[in-house]
């Protein structure tokens, strides 16, 4: 028998499950997640799930790790400082494509050097002003990354430049070319600056989650799940951390073949802070042919495609006072539940409640928290943000009670920018509470919060609801719809088009959403989605039912659809791909693009030889370096030609090498 350990950290939890030879879930256990410091989650939730299982630590042979860190790094702008280092490109492309405002102020040096589309060299490197910058503006950067014109083409000014920023400095320098063999010179450099950003960020967690692991008993291999659902080892994840990027949404969608065995579905979700939809083709994700995009960031990162929807359990509720009918509408910021705060400060919340319940007249900031994140610097404040963040202090504060003057709203606004306090208040997990749908947290809380805002009014002049359970129902309603809303979106992004461009505008139309409800009149319209979909996520049987009645399609809810992302975790295979291509310098000469540099031959065949031989030694390394047995290796090529006077000629080919494998498990 062998014992595997998947753990996810989401938004809200830390999942863990314990399978037996893969095939069998023996345990699953959940903690809330530490975000200070997520490592303290991770041990929590290995922690219970031992206990729950009665394994013991020392006979688990695998452990593999999703996490959220790297995304939501970039998109809240964390991680270390770096040095850019620009070879062969133009002072301008800084700003043109985006580099300057991802530096964020950090130094970045634009140096003569580079190559052209057929690896020759396009100027002399200059290795004295890639040693001035070092000994100047770029000294003391925790790591550095390194981008040259036509690195994939030959990356010897790549390797020079790297070679001198680690005898120098003794930082991680991130090469471009180690992270895409496609061309796009800025897009590489986005990505390889991205990438040094996060090392730091990523070794830490990875270092203390070994450490935690470790006090458990757990000494088994750690793997880390890239951004395309494959296994990667934690030292892969810690040179190239930017391929964990989506790491959390590719471990669901691998977690919900396993689970349910479909090869053809929409895959959604649902987390406490976001919803998270992907495409399930022939038993595999669809992947991003653009290359993964984060926050503003569009990277050359191989990952999942994705349509992520700031709707979740945790969810704001906001009161739509505008118009005669009112309403609620979700997200997307995630705050935390009345419910949930209450077990942590339930003197507090429940005396703060009271007292507003007792008021006449609802107030503007009833029912909302706020409290501080733990473990946060407090630099580049001015003294108002000081005083405020100084009268939060560290336990929760009712929001009513706090703001003094509604100058401290902007104050508090960029304390909760900077991640430095949360906000509470009522969500969707509140209302499931009071529907007797949930029953983790305090019930009593979410019952007394949402009398409060029911009681708000309405554009009309009527109140928002007669009482906090018929709110309750609104806010689930509301959630379903907005899911609805949010499929149908990711339906006609993966249609052809003109499906696609408009797809946000398509799936909430009039006509659509006629056609959701099998309109008849002289027109007959009917819509919905025609594969069926998946749910995922803890709240996923109390939501998500009636979404698929909604869309006319089956709504899958597996079993452990609550701990699809930890399962996905560690079901999945290493995988390494490694591309380079073969082009043309004239009749009877072809150019093989090998790692060691260009290469010339006289014939197209023992080049493309060439190149595949090279490919697959270096997708084989990678492989067995991460940890895989039995791999299999798969190649394809693409070769492209033109018509040239009444004959075919040669312009440039593709080779991709895949090589795949299980991950070694410990034994004995």
């Amino acid at each position: 028998m062998t014992l595997v350990l998947g753990l996810d950290t989401g938004g809200t939890y830390t999942d863990a499950v314990l399978l037996k030879d893969e095939t069998q879930v023996i345990a699953k256990a959940k903690a809330l997640t530490t975000r200070h410091d997520l490592a303290q989650g991770i041990g929590e939730a290995a922690r219970r799930v031992l206990a729950e299982s009665g394994a013991a630590a020392g006979d688990i042979a695998l452990v593999s790790l999703s996490t959220t860190l790297a995304t939501n790094a970039l998109v809240e702008g964390h991680g270390g400082r770096v040095g850019l280092i620009y070879v062969g490109f133009r002072a301008q492309d800084l700003e043109t494509h985006g580099l300057t405002a991802a530096l964020k102020g950090d130094p970045a040096l634009v140096v003569s050097g580079g190559h052209d589309h057929a690896g020759f060299a396009a100027a002399p490197l200059d290795m004295d002003a890639v040693e001035a910058f070092l000994d100047g503006p770029g000294n003391g950067m925790s790591a550095y990354a390194v981008a040259a014109q036509f690195a994939t083409r030959n990356a010897a000014h790549e390797k020079a430049v790297g070679d001198m920023v680690t005898a120098r400095t003794g930082r991680p320098v991130s090469m471009s070319h180690m992270l895409s063999a496609r061309l796009n010179g800025p897009k590489r450099a986005m990505t390889a600056l991205l990438n040094a950003r996060l090392i730091g960020m990523i070794d830490r967690l990875i270092r203390r989650a070994e450490h935690v692991l470790a006090d458990l008993g757990i000494r088994s291999p750690l793997m880390v799940v890239r951004g395309d659902g494959a296994l990667i080892s934690a030292a892969q994840a810690q040179e190239r951390p930017i391929e964990t990027i989506l790491s959390g949404p590719a471990a669901s969608i691998v977690g919900a073949r396993w689970l349910t065995g479909a090869s053809s579905a929409l895959v959604s979700d649902i987390g406490g802070t976001t919803t998270d939809i992907a495409v399930l083709r022939a038993g595999r994700p669809s992947i991003d042919p653009m290359g993964a995009r984060v926050g503003p960031y569009r990277t050359m990162v191989e990952a999942v495609a994705m349509r992520t929807t700031g709707l979740g359990g945790d969810s704001e509720v906001h009161v739509m006072a505008q118009g005669l009918e009112g309403g609620v509408t979700l997200g997307p910021r995630r705050v935390l539940p009345v419910s949930l705060l209450a077990t942590e400060a339930p003197d507090i919340v429940h005396s703060a409640l009271d007292r507003q319940l007792r008021a006449t007249v609802p107030g503007e900031h009833e029912a909302r928290f706020v409290c501080v994140v733990p473990g946060q610097g407090a630099e580049g404040l001015s003294a108002r943000e000081l005083a405020l963040l100084e009268r939060i202090g560290e336990g929760v504060q009712p929001l009513d009670g706090l703001l003094r003057t509604r100058v401290e709203w902007g104050a508090l606004t960029r304390l909760l920018e900077r991640g430095l306090v949360q906000l509470g208040g009522v969500t969707p997990s509140d209302a499931s509470h009071v529907l007797h749908d949930l029953s983790s947290w305090d019930a009593r809380a979410a019952q007394k919060a949402l009398d409060l805002v029911a009681r708000k009014w309405t554009g009309s002049g009527e109140r928002l609801a007669q009482s906090g359970s018929e709110l309750a129902e609104m806010i689930v309603a509301r959630l379903r719809q907005q899911t609805v809303t949010a499929l149908l979106e990711a339906g006609f992004g993966e249609e052809d088009q003109p499906f696609q461009a408009a797809a946000e505008t398509l799936a909430s139309h009039e006509l659509v959403q006629r056609g959701l409800k099998a309109h008849r009149g002289l027109v007959r319209l009917d819509a919905g989605l025609n594969v069926p979909v998946i749910g995922l996520g803890a709240s996923a049987q109390t939501y998500y039912p009636g979404v698929g009645t909604a869309l006319g399609t089956r709504m899958i809810l597996p079993e452990h659809a609550d701990v699809a992302n930890a399962i996905g975790a560690v079901v999945g295979r290493i995988t390494m791909r490694h591309e380079g291509t073969v082009t043309s310098q004239g009749e009877g000469k072809f150019r093989a693009h090998l790692s060691g540099g260009p290469r010339d031959y006289a014939d197209r065949e023992t080049a493309l030889e060439a190149l595949e031989s090279d490919l697959r030694e270096a997708a084989r390394a990678e492989a067995l370096a991460a940890g895989a047995v039995d791999i299999q290796v798969q190649v394809t090529r693409d070769i492209r030609s033109a018509g040239v006077e009444a004959r075919e000629v040669f312009v440039e080919a593709t080779i991709r090498v895949e090589a795949a494998g299980r991950p070694r498990v410990a034994t004995g």
